[in-house]
């Protein structure tokens, strides 16, 4: 086993990778509330199926992901330096995990609303959700006595038998009863036990992991459909079914990208605690030239394969790398200069994150069940944007309060 890590920068929270979660989840925000405006630039949407395009919409995931990955060896190595055994980590590696995905399935199970036979319309099902996640896995205050234990254990049973309610009730459009489908939550689930197992077994070596790294990179290189004109099949075609893709679909690994981008936060993470006494000029010229190694890997792939979110294609890989690294050390020198007053109001996005997912779906129903909506001037253009835009500061803002008020999310 590694040596312990306790004296090192791991031990401490690292305010940029709190700023890149932050940007993410705003960003996030504010393209997904597109559904109700009309009239946006191209370039801020989503490529379609098939379509040689990446648009900001098509960075925010990715990225989002590669946080999620530079914050595994921190919170890995806190759990030794506090003296928390391997058995325990392990078991909450799973336990956040399946926490993830369970939540995953509840949204995306409604991703296609409600059949009319369902016992309640779908505004309350999200209200009841959102309850349900809030109940289940808050983070409580430390309780004082005994009373306060046992108040928190039933808020927790209560929570989850809404959860459990909405399983037997829920009936999709076709009647079909709740199913396994998992969101962008579930991936965000699947991807992590991934990357976390792998930096449970290959704690602190840049080596090994970049070994795991490059496999998951073939992973996605060879099983990326290529251009058409290259025949439109991925370099390792084994047919419709068979035990390699089998095996990748049991943990949802798909083509490899997802994990990619992940193992590309960690490997960052621990480069850069390899580089904390370097200068801030230092890390600025690392940085440039791995995005410039990474964008000319993008640019030499883009012949094979379009450049596709929805696809998850190598060229699209390559170029989230690039992007999130320099932002990431972007972030990191404005952190080190100081210059973080700016971050005040996107403060909550990157230290309660879940709750910020989840608080959308919060006014969606609200929406939905008062029919109130925004006047038709107000959806179209730049007014429209900027809408958008605002709904993503306040439900930053309202996550705040709430946190403030012990009401925050935790896995």
């Amino acid at each position: 086993m590694a040596t312990n890590l306790s004296n090192s920068p791991f031990s401490q929270r690292n305010l940029a990778i709190d700023m890149l979660r932050a940007i993410t989840m705003f960003t996030m925000i504010f393209v997904n509330d597109f559904w109700k405006i009309h009239d946006v630039p191209h370039w801020l949407e989503h490529a379609a199926f098939g379509e040689d395009f990446m648009g900001l919409a098509d960075v925010v995931f990715p990225c989002f992901l590669f946080a999620v990955g530079m914050s595994i060896p921190y919170a890995i190595e806190r759990r030794y330096a506090r003296g928390l055994s391997a058995e325990s980590t392990v078991g909450h590696i799973l336990s956040r995990s399946l926490s993830l995905i369970i939540m995953g399935c509840f949204i995306g199970n409604s991703e296609y609303r409600l059949s009319p036979d369902a016992p309640y319309p779908i505004g309350v099902y999200w209200i009841l959700m959102a309850v349900g996640f809030i109940a289940v896995w808050n983070l409580y205050p430390k309780p004082a006595n005994a009373l306060q234990r046992r108040l928190i254990w039933a808020a927790r049973c209560i929570g989850g038998a809404i959860l459990i309610y909405l399983i037997i009730t829920f009936r999709n459009p076709d009647g079909g009863v709740f199913s396994p489908y998992s969101s962008i939550l579930g991936l965000i689930g699947w991807t992590y036990l991934v990357c976390a197992m792998t930096y449970f077994f290959c704690r602190n070596s840049i080596k090994r992991i970049a070994v795991a790294w490059t496999v998951f990179m073939i992973i996605c290189i060879v099983g990326t459909p290529l251009r058409e004109c290259y025949g439109g099949q991925p370099l390792l075609w084994l047919g419709e079914r068979n035990f390699y893709n089998g095996m990748l679909g049991i943990l949802h690994i798909g083509n490899g990208a997802l994990v990619v981008l992940s193992m590309s936060g960690m490997l960052l993470s621990l480069i850069s605690e390899r580089l904390v006494q370097r200068t801030w000029q230092f890390k600025i010229i690392w940085a440039a030239i791995a995005a410039i190694i990474f964008e000319v890997l993008a640019l030499a792939s883009h012949r094979f394969w379009i450049i596709g979110k929805i696809e998850a294609t190598p060229v699209w890989v390559f170029t989230i790398i690039a992007i999130s690294v320099l932002l990431y050390t972007i972030l990191h020198c404005l952190v080190q200069a100081g210059i973080t007053r700016w971050f005040a109001p996107l403060r909550p996005a990157g230290t309660a994150t879940l709750t910020v997912y989840i608080m959308p779906y919060v006014f969606y129903a609200c929406s939905s069940l008062t029919g109130i909506v925004l006047p038709d001037s107000l959806t179209h253009g730049i007014l429209g944007i900027a809408n958008c835009l605002c709904f993503s500061l306040i439900v930053i803002t309202i996550t705040g309060i709430l946190e403030r008020l012990h009401i925050k999310l935790k896995i």
